[in-house]
């Protein structure tokens, strides 16, 4: 009930509401960043799906196109290569006119297959550390720069970043003994770094966009048996993460169900660095 004089209250499902809104997913066609794309569109977001990868961004704007009737669009494009870049917020203010979400989830990751990368530290290479933070940290920045006079003019402008549990704590390397699977310097130091970048850009980007990141537990895929035991025995909740897990938090973050958060980590890692 609303009392005389007072605003009225909104419902949880108008504040979640996300119709007549556009949303910027950046690795829009990778396993995450799908999913993000999906529950940004459940909610009514148009979406542009930004990726590397021609075939699976394509499939993805086709695929909510068709099952959320939302206008999308792919655009494909390295994220490391700063000129191309800068033409996206052109481009989505050229077919949708707005821009009020921007969600940075493209990322080099432990998995990635890059010389140099996923290997022993002696033999990490600094070609691959520098690829890592243009794509995981200088993006970003180059996107929230570019974008952030579109995001302004929004009035409900937000940023979510995807950080990583290991841009909080150090890795526990016994988890990769008898592996074939990596934990590069530059992916924690990137993610580290986004988490900053995130509180700075709130604090530079107030009041007229919000800035948040969210920071994700290792995701279960086909990882060995022998990692994924040793990786739920180190979590509270017992379990690896799935892509569904960041649904609720990309809904919070995006929509106006956070209209008062800025500067935030919302972390979802089943309990993995409390201890």
């Amino acid at each position: 009930m609303n009392r005389p004089g007072r605003p009225r209250k909104r419902s949880l499902k108008e504040l979640m509401d996300l119709r007549g809104r556009v949303a910027l997913v950046t690795g829009g066609g990778g396993n995450v960043g799908a999913v993000i794309c999906e529950s940004l569109a459940e909610l009514g977001t148009a979406i542009v799906v930004l990726d590397v990868a021609s075939e699976p961004c394509k499939a993805v704007a086709a695929q909510l196109k068709e099952q959320y009737s939302v206008d999308t669009i792919p655009i494909i494009i390295d994220l490391a290569q700063e000129t191309a870049l800068k033409t996206v917020p052109e481009k989505i203010l050229d077919h949708f006119g707005r821009l009020d979400v921007l969600v940075n989830c493209a990322a080099l990751v432990g998995t990635s297959q890059l010389g140099g990368w996923a290997v022993p530290f002696l033999e990490q290479e600094s070609q691959a550390w520098r690829l890592a933070l243009e794509v995981n940290l200088t993006a970003p920045f180059l996107l929230a720069q570019a974008c952030a006079k579109a995001l302004a003019a929004s009035k409900k402008g937000s940023i979510v970043s995807v950080s990583s549990i290991y841009g909080m704590v150090g890795p526990d390397m016994r988890l990769y003994q008898n592996t074939s699977l990596g934990n590069p310097a530059a992916y924690a130091v990137s993610k580290g770094a986004l988490l900053q970048l995130t509180r700075w850009l709130a604090t530079v980007l107030a009041p007229d966009v919000r800035v948040n990141a969210i920071t994700l537990g290792g995701v279960r895929r086909e990882q060995p048996k022998n990692f994924s035991e040793r990786y739920e025995s180190h979590t509270p909740l017992g379990r690896m993460a799935t892509e569904e897990d960041v649904k609720g938090a990309i809904a919070y973050l995006a929509s106006d169900l956070s209209e008062y958060v800025t500067g935030h980590n919302l972390v979802i890692d089943g309990g993995w660095t409390v201890w």
